[in-house]
């Protein structure tokens, strides 16, 4: 297959190191000592700008240093609070210490204690001295810098594979080393080893496997050192000669750093996403033909700095990783190709829950570096965040996302919520702002707690980029729909569509509640956790806590006073009488006979949602979900049995169902905007207000 990104999977490694950098400080050092001919000791105090405190000054001038030279060099001591201090040497004219008089000279700093250990720098000074007896009182100041943090043994904070980023790694795999002090600050902050790949890099560093139960290292191949702005992240390739077991792992730069435990094992399988977060959108290429394959995007076009396009049904797709297993041969020459499918591995395709076969897994040319190869069946799922991962030898990969069109001559993927507008958007690098509130009034049977209401409030506003448009997991969630209602199965830990662990959230200063007369909300401040606001009202099962008040019809308001990413706000909603279903919710169903719920109160066009859960049996990871949705004036609803009955019986009581309704959004009730300081606004703004029912029942 032909390959347009030769540096592609480098430039998507690239991540933050997060290190303690070095520090390089402007500023002006002012001294004023009184020298003591007596004793030649010098005291005083040493001034600095550019954030630096005062401190004092002690320097002690040897009779061997005063000779013929027209200059003496004296080392000083510059000690600061909490133990810090600055060391180094003066070098002023003889005429100013013994004489008095002016003139120019020169300050190094060499050292030090605390924040200064290490610390390096050089000043150009004048100063003029005036006699008193048998002392001289001595003035010298000048500019320089004073560099912080520099040469100090390296420290490793994680070892991590390229591609998931998540400890273990695989023979014959590409990995990250994360830390502090990892590699000298280089001037283009990057250096690239081509193959042959040294062990030790130009500048002396290496990152070494030493197996924990004793023997002799390997030095691991650099690929980088990735060093802007004075932080390092290094990266190379693990030999497949490197048995599985455990291992302490060292960084090497002028001297060693203390050993970081990791396991090395046969295989493990990571896919490259295209903002290396290893959980976004995947670094996968459709191909178009021989002279032409596209990098996975939203829509088709130019960008990225290459041609991009949706993938589509029926299509060939190619799909780079790293961690498949060791390939024989030399992992420092261009890779020959090698297919593990070939050579007893079983590798398969998951694409939207459905297992796809491939037709090639291996190395294709490049050492460490694993390309899958899949033809997309032409019923598979479609849109854009359709889950995908790679099952090598029954074990799945990273969880990550492609997008897929609807059909073979579509240009974009569908997206419910989204246009191709806002989707052409995400491809040139725009994003997708949203603001999420509710507020909620559940009357809930809690185990342990008998019936109990819990009332409260929050949301948040969230920026996404195009990588983080779904939220891959390692669930596998299947849907069908049966009428009004859609039954859901999910295998593992599901997730929604757009979560907030994959955006940012957006800093919008003070947010208040305000409810209508007899709610006791007025202007009630929400708590602020990391710009993710909540509320508690009134009380939760007979805990205090909260804000002492009540949720009751009418119209709530939220307003924000605007901070660092979002202004000033509001938001409304208005509730009506609360919905309550006649006779309270059943405790044992009779999955076969179907269920009929009837229920009053409400607005008419509220929108309702009748929810069941059931899982085989209280520790599976495995359960069954159904919504069913009606609007309140309908007052009635049957949940058929062909619905229920694929849920799987559940034990006594451990099975749940769910009654709540909510005002259909428009704008001004339940539909907000908000600006961005940034400026534009969000693109969706929504508070909603859920009040029901809920509690646990048995599914029979």
């Amino acid at each position: 297959m032909t390959r347009t990104i030769m540096s592609f999977a480098l430039a998507l490694m690239l991540g933050a190191a997060g290190e303690a950098a070095t520090t390089t400080i402007n500023t002006t050092m002012t001294v004023n000592a009184t020298l003591t001919l007596t004793t030649l000791t010098a005291s005083g105090t040493a001034s600095f700008t550019g954030g630096i405190p005062s401190g004092t000054f002690s320097a002690t001038v040897s009779t061997s240093s005063i000779g013929t030279s027209s200059n003496v060099t004296v080392p000083f001591t510059i000690t600061f609070s909490a133990g810090n201090t600055l060391t180094g040497t003066v070098t002023l004219p003889l005429t100013l210490l013994l004489e008095g008089g002016s003139g120019s000279g020169s300050a190094a700093a060499t050292g030090g204690t605390g924040t200064y250990a290490g610390a390096t720098g050089s000043f150009t000074l004048t100063g003029s001295s005036t006699s008193s007896g048998t002392s001289i009182v001595i003035q010298f100041s000048g500019p320089g810098t004073i560099v912080t943090g520099g040469p100090a043994t390296p420290a490793i904070t994680a070892v991590l594979d390229a591609a998931s980023n998540t400890a273990n790694l695989a023979e014959g795999t590409i990995f990250i080393v994360k830390g502090s002090n990892l590699c000298p600050s280089e001037p283009n902050g990057l250096v690239e080893y081509n193959i042959p790949r040294p062990t030790v890099g130009s500048d002396g560093v290496k990152i070494t496997f030493t197996p924990t139960s004793g023997g002799t290292g390997t030095d691991a191949l650099l690929w980088y050192e990735y060093n802007p702005s004075g932080t390092c992240q290094l990266a190379a390739i693990l030999p497949s000669t490197v048995a599985t077991g455990n291992y302490n792992v060292t960084v090497t730069n002028g001297t060693v750093s203390a050993p970081f435990a990791t396991q090395v094992l046969k295989s493990k399988f990571s896919l490259f996403t295209q903002d290396s977060s290893g959980t976004g959108l995947a670094s996968v290429q459709n191909y178009i033909s021989a002279s032409q394959v596209d990098l996975n995007s939203f829509t088709s076009g130019n960008g990225k700095g290459t041609t991009i396009s949706p993938a589509h049904p029926g299509q060939f797709l190619l799909a780079y990783g790293t961690g498949m297993g060791p390939a024989p041969g030399d992992d420092n020459i261009l890779s020959p190709v090698y297919d593990f499918t070939a050579n007893g591995y079983t590798v398969q395709a998951v694409v939207g829950g459905m297992t796809v076969p491939v037709s090639f897994a291996g190395r294709a040319g490049y050492a460490g570096e694993d390309q899958v190869n899949v033809a997309l069946p032409a019923n598979v799922p479609t849109g854009c965040a359709v889950s995908f991962q790679i099952s090598v030898n029954g074990t799945l990969s990273n969880a990550t996302f492609i997008s897929i069109a609807p059909n073979t001559t579509a240009t974009a993927c569908v997206q419910a919520g989204f246009t191709t507008a806002q989707l052409q958007n995400l491809d040139d690098g725009g994003t997708y702002n949203v603001g999420g509130f509710s507020l909620e009034d559940i009357s809930e049977n809690i185990a342990g707690f008998g019936s109990t209401t819990i009332a409260e409030a929050g949301g948040e506003f969230t920026r996404f980029t195009g990588y983080q448009l779904a939220s891959a997991s390692t669930a596998t969630v299947t849907s069908s729909t049966v009428g009004a209602c859609t039954i859901y199965t999910v295998s593992g830990t599901a997730s929604a569509t757009v979560t907030s662990g994959g955006g940012t959230l957006l800093d919008a200063g003070a947010i208040t509640l305000t409810g209508p007369a007899g709610s006791s909300l007025t202007n009630v401040a929400l708590t602020d956790s990391s710009d993710a606001y909540s509320l508690t009202i009134g009380s939760i099962a007979g805990i205090p806590g909260g804000v002492n008040g009540t949720i009751v019809a009418g119209t709530y308001t939220l307003n924000g006073a605007g901070g660092k990413d979002v202004g000033k706000f509001t938001a409304s909603v208005t509730i009506g009488s609360p919905l309550t279903v006649t006779g309270g919710l059943p405790t044992t169903v009779a999955r076969s006979a179907g269920m009929t719920l009837n229920w009053t109160g409400g607005n008419a066009t509220d929108i309702v949602e009748i929810i069941g859960v059931s899982s085989a049996s209280a520790t599976s990871s495995s359960s069954t979900e159904f919504v069913c949705t009606t609007t309140a004036g309908q007052r009635t609803f049957t949940v058929p049995s062909s619905v229920l009955t694929q849920l799987p019986a559940s034990a006594a009581n451990a099975g749940f169902l769910e009654v709540v309704s909510t005002p259909s959004p428009t704008s001004g009730n339940g539909e907000f905007t908000a600006p961005l300081t940034s400026g534009g606004s969000i693109d969706l703004g929504t508070f909603f207000a859920l009040t029901g029912i809920a509690g646990e029942l048995t599914w029979q």
